[in-house]
């Protein structure tokens, strides 16, 4: 399969490009702990249909570990608008595939935009929820984080007084992309009623793996995933 490692034009940000030249183009977003190499799995499935897969490092991951940008909305999202700009200019058609925080990034950036497709694995829907129960299960109140402004937990997540109030201000309104989610029935940060909220307000297709986790990673998963993926493309 082709695969051409290169830097954008915005930004000097790493990305690579699997596949021949093709009019479609599908752009890949990791999530937290993940990179732009994720995307080669995916590409090997939608590559040999007549696509390509654009994935690029989000801020603190993969090559860029050491950026001056940070793995927050505020940062990420005017990159996403721009690889967004990027692709239209190269490819007739712009599809989505994202991994858990980069479906909220891209409901974010692309909330007014009309694509394609997209292809949520294991998505947050709604951050603001996702801090309030972080923040339930640390025993941290709202009046505690907003003095503090950061607060570590002991399961490895910051609290953050400034995170929260930018998911309070930048809730997701619109979408109008056809979307299709596959959702873990174990998955602890996104519950089942979230998924099933955001379905029915924005109608998506919804496929479960009741016994998956939110980070699909054994065999089984893997397999239900790619299974979900050719399905789905």
């Amino acid at each position: 399969m082709r695969e051409i490692t290169f830097r954008l034009p915005f930004g000097s940000i790493p990305a690579v490009l699997y596949g021949e030249p093709a009019p479609k183009v599908w752009l890949y977003l990791h999530g937290k702990c993940g990179c732009k190499e994720e995307a080669e799995a995916f590409a090997r499935i939608v590559c040999p249909g007549g696509a390509q897969v654009l994935a690029m490092d989000l801020p603190r991951h993969g090559e860029r570990q050491d950026s001056t940008e940070d793995f927050v909305p505020w940062d990420i999202v005017p990159e996403l608008e721009q690889l967004l700009a990027y692709a239209r200019t190269r490819w007739k058609q712009v599809a989505l595939r994202c991994t858990s925080l980069g479906a909220w990034f891209a409901l974010l950036a692309f909330g007014k935009e009309q694509l394609d497709k997209a292809l949520f694995v294991s998505p947050v829907l709604d951050m603001e929820r996702l801090i309030r129960d972080m923040m339930g299960w640390a025993g941290v109140s709202r009046e505690r984080l907003e003095e503090a402004g950061e607060i570590p937990t002991e399961f490895g997540e910051t609290l953050s007084w400034r995170y929260l109030q930018y998911a309070q201000a930048h809730p997701i309104t619109d979408w109008n992309t056809p979307t299709a989610i596959l959702y873990a029935g174990r998955d602890g940060l996104t519950g089942r009623e979230t998924v099933d909220r955001f379905v029915r307000r924005f109608g998506c297709e919804l496929t479960v793996m009741e016994d998956g986790e939110h980070w699909f990673h054994t065999p089984e998963q893997l397999e239900v995933l790619a299974r979900w993926e050719r399905e789905h493309t």
